[in-house]
């Protein structure tokens, strides 16, 4: 029988949202490498893109009685379906309006979509994590492999400032798989934004 992929999913006792597995990043200690699923999903490969109305149906059909905040996050960089992300935050939010939306991203949502996007998706979430993962552009480049390469780490910068401006909570996070020195610096870089600073554990994985 064929397993269908989860779009709602729980990790360590949050609730998550899988929407697509597209990801501009290849990053060398990416949580997709460490099998199929995380946390109670089952299967968080799609083999086919969920659709508005799919992903408004596992909404429907999920009980959120008891919880007060969910993460845009799951196998794929959740900007890369800009439209449904938008508005799969907004349908949650006209249903339950005090739940808290954080979104997890690389930040290069404005090279994926050609547009800026930090202002409307600082009107939509509550909380805006952002990987930094490295302190320089050609370190930036070379552990997360993205396909940017010389542009990417300006560009996720500059939509990191942007968020700071327009959004109540914005954090930058490295992994704990860089040096103390570059954690370091990266945490100046951080500064520099505005933005909040978080050390990820590689082996927690979020």
């Amino acid at each position: 029988m064929k397993i269908m992929a989860d779009i709602i999913y729980t990790l360590e006792g949050g609730t998550y949202f899988n929407i697509t597995n597209r990801c501009p990043c290849n990053c060398a200690f990416c949580i997709r490498s460490k099998g199929d699923a995380v946390g109670e999903a089952e299967k968080l490969w799609f083999d086919k893109e969920p659709t508005f109305d799919e992903i408004k149906n596992a909404v429907d059909n999920y009980d959120f009685s008891d919880v007060k905040s969910v993460v845009f996050c799951g196998y794929g960089e959740p900007t890369n379906a800009y439209d449904n992300l938008v508005k799969t935050a907004k349908y949650i939010k006209e249903l339950y309006p005090y739940m808290m939306l954080r979104l997890n991203t690389n930040g290069l949502s404005d090279l994926i979509n050609g547009k800026p996007t930090a202002r409307e998706l600082s009107q939509i979430f509550d909380y805006i994590s952002i990987s930094l993962n490295e302190p320089t552009s050609e370190k930036y480049d070379k552990i997360t492999r993205n396909i940017y390469k010389g542009e990417a780490f300006d560009a996720m910068l500059k939509f990191t400032r942007e968020c700071v401006k327009y959004c109540k909570k914005v954090r930058m996070t490295v992994v704990d798989v860089i040096s103390p020195e570059e954690i370091e610096q990266a945490r100046k870089v951080c500064e520099s934004t505005g933005a909040e600073f978080y050390v990820r554990s590689f082996a927690r994985g979020r």
